[in-house]
């Protein structure tokens, strides 16, 4: 009979999870989830971020009718916590994102589904609660493209979750070094009888990078033709940029996710908390603006809420509570991060999340406001 799962006894917040699921995971598995690209110096600066803020206390406020109920994008929220879109999850537990699911569907979770998931789109999303998007990247032929937007449409995919920063990436030297390999056998399920990339023979001469790597990348061009195909709203991730921000919310994109892709792409761009107030500034303060990077806690969301975000991703904390115990490890966590998120709420006097801003928090260095 195989063993049901349980919560370690040593988990006392949500980021224990991250210290079991070390050493529950194989070694350079673990060193392939939990690290970025090049010497990890992007992953540090989304870390450093939140303990470069503090949170300050008010008194005396009623907070008896407290809650974290949102409106997103049209739709009610029971909490601002949306489990990121993370690949290949059975790396984790062998249910992978299938489990991932089950969980986001007993809390009341908006589950993001990565493009390479270990499973059909279809299949996670019959084991999903009714908040789910689907994350895309843009394949190289068009026609396979959308034919996954409309796999995502018929299986009731709220949105299409834009992946824009990750077409090179700089390799994990983290896992390199503890030798991880991709096992042979692990495929994304949702691109099994799509044709691969066409030979691209380069010149001599040619660039690896500009001609290789990045031929077939996503430009304005592709965002264009795909809001032209599809019915759902767009949200455009990997935003670090106002200048980009601003042209995305022009386009008729319907929400951003301010994020470095967990410094797991290029390292040594800034902390994604670091770029989201001057983000939020040049959108306004009506635009659905979502953040992502180094959430461990629910002080971290409740911190990137008061900076001007509508919601946060989690993303390795996901996966650290999966490997350690599957779909309840994965809801436990986000019960926990929600109420330590609250416990800030309530502290700060703050009975919803509208009443959050960067009045209630404070950088060490700066004198305390009055």
């Amino acid at each position: 009979m195989t063993p049901q799962p349980r919560i370690p006894p040593e988990v006392r917040c949500a980021a224990d999870y991250e210290m079991l699921a070390h050493a529950r995971l194989a070694g350079p598995v673990f060193e392939y989830l939990a690290g970025g690209a090049g010497e990890d110096l992007t992953a540090a600066a989304n870390r450093a971020a939140f303990r470069g803020l503090t949170i300050l206390p008010r008194l005396l406020r009623d907070v008896s009718r407290g809650h974290t109920r949102l409106r997103l994008m049209g739709h009610e929220l029971e909490h601002p916590l949306l489990l990121a879109p993370v690949a290949f999850q059975t790396l984790a537990h062998p249910a992978g994102e299938l489990d991932t699911a089950r969980a986001a569907a007993a809390t009341d979770t908006c589950l993001v589904c990565s493009t390479l998931s270990s499973f059909a789109l279809e299949e996670v999303a019959r084991h999903a609660g009714p908040h789910r998007w689907f994350q895309l990247y843009f394949q190289p032929r068009r026609d396979a493209t959308l034919d996954l937007v409309h796999r995502a449409e018929a299986a009731g995919y709220g949105a299409l979750v834009l992946t824009l920063d990750a077409s090179i990436q700089m390799p994990s030297l983290r896992a390199l070094r503890a030798g991880f390999r991709m096992p042979d056998d692990l495929r994304p399920a949702n691109l099994a009888g799509y044709p691969g990339p066409a030979p691209h023979a380069l010149p001599a001469g040619a660039s690896r990078v500009f001609q290789g790597a990045m031929h077939g990348a996503p430009t304005w061009a592709d965002l264009e033709w795909l809001a032209s195909h599809t019915r759902l709203p767009l949200v455009a991730k990997g935003v670090l940029r106002s200048d980009d921000a601003c042209d995305l919310q022009g386009r008729g994109v319907a929400a951003l996710v301010v994020s470095n892709h967990g410094g797991r792409t290029i390292d040594g761009v800034p902390a994604s908390l670091a770029v989201l107030p001057a983000i939020r500034a040049a959108v306004g303060p009506g635009f659905p603006l979502l953040f992502d990077g180094g959430i461990r806690s629910g002080s971290d969301a409740f911190k990137a809420l008061a900076l001007g975000a509508d919601a946060v991703m989690v993303g390795r904390l996901q996966i650290h509570a999966l490997a350690v115990a599957g779909a309840l490890g994965v809801a436990h966590m986000l019960r926990m991060l929600r109420e330590e998120l609250e416990v800030c709420m309530a502290a700060t006097g703050c009975p919803t999340l509208a009443e959050l801003g960067p009045g209630l928090l404070h950088r060490p260095q700066e004198p305390h406001p009055c």
